[in-house]
């Protein structure tokens, strides 16, 4: 039998600060390496051609679910594994991923475990670990969803997600003003997404942004992780309530004025 396939896909922009170290930990073992950029100003596509020659862009963002799905379809090799740019496969998890296509079996798609470090330290709690994604699978059975934000891998009816072994290392935002610039487009993409479709108020927002630090620092343990811990919780929740309070705005704004009689 003729051995599986195996590619790497990501989607980027301006990840010249990160791309190289996470194709470096994949470019030895992997068949193909697929990259679909969505507009990048600084190094990025000059670092991924030292990797790949297969380097697509699509600027007329669609989301963050259909952006991965443009990006397989330039996908050939049986397998594909999804990974961000700053993201890096440890030699464990490398293991796996080879033992697991070698055996597969049908209707199988493989979950593995982030090990995130935000703002300098590695987090252990917090809601941020375990953090299970599915991100391995036969390339002809299944794709991401739709989803502008948060998107996630469509796992078919009667399928299995199986579990691999090592940690799939994450290093997220460093400096605050990171955090701020990416979380600001999940924030309009989430609105956008329920926009017409939920109803929201400035009582459920300040609600939902309490009930998620209480969730992160308490109910997650976050109080675990330190200063880095509370710092996470806070910023979550003002996330949350923003999120909310934008839906709120968004209706009251476009709600129909009653006119005063004369």
């Amino acid at each position: 039998m003729n051995k599986p396939t195996l590619a790497v896909a990501l989607i980027v922009k301006n990840e010249a600060k990160h791309l190289q170290a996470c194709l470096e930990s994949v470019y030895e073992w992997v068949d193909e390496i697929v990259i679909l950029d969505s507009g990048s100003n600084d190094a990025t596509e000059e670092i991924a051609r030292q990797f790949t020659d297969k380097f697509y862009t699509n600027t007329d963002w669609p989301g963050f679910g259909k952006q991965r799905q443009l990006a397989q379809s330039y996908v050939q090799s049986e397998f594909v594994l999804w990974l961000d740019a700053d993201e890096r496969v440890t030699p464990e998890l490398k293991n796996s991923i080879q033992t697991a296509i070698a055996s597969h079996r049908p209707q199988h798609v493989y979950r593995i475990n982030r090990l995130t470090t935000a703002f300098g330290k590695q987090i252990n709690h917090s809601g941020w670990s375990p953090d299970w994604v599915v991100r391995l699978f036969r390339t002809q059975e299944t794709q991401y969803n739709d989803g502008l934000v948060h998107e996630s891998v469509v796992v078919p009816k009667g399928f299995e997600v199986i579990s691999l072994q090592g940690r799939l290392k994450h290093f997220t935002y460093e400096q605050l003003n990171e955090y701020t610039r990416k979380t600001q487009q999940y924030m309009q993409a989430w609105a956008d997404q329920r926009e017409g479709k939920k109803s929201a108020s400035l009582t459920s927002a300040m609600l939902h942004g309490l009930f998620r630090f209480l969730k992160m620092y308490i109910v997650k343990r976050g109080f675990l992780d330190g200063r880095h811990g509370l710092l996470l919780a806070i910023l979550s929740a003002n996330t949350t309530f923003t999120r909310y309070a934008d839906l709120w705005l968004r209706e009251y704004v476009n709600k129909p004025k009653k006119t005063e009689k004369k």
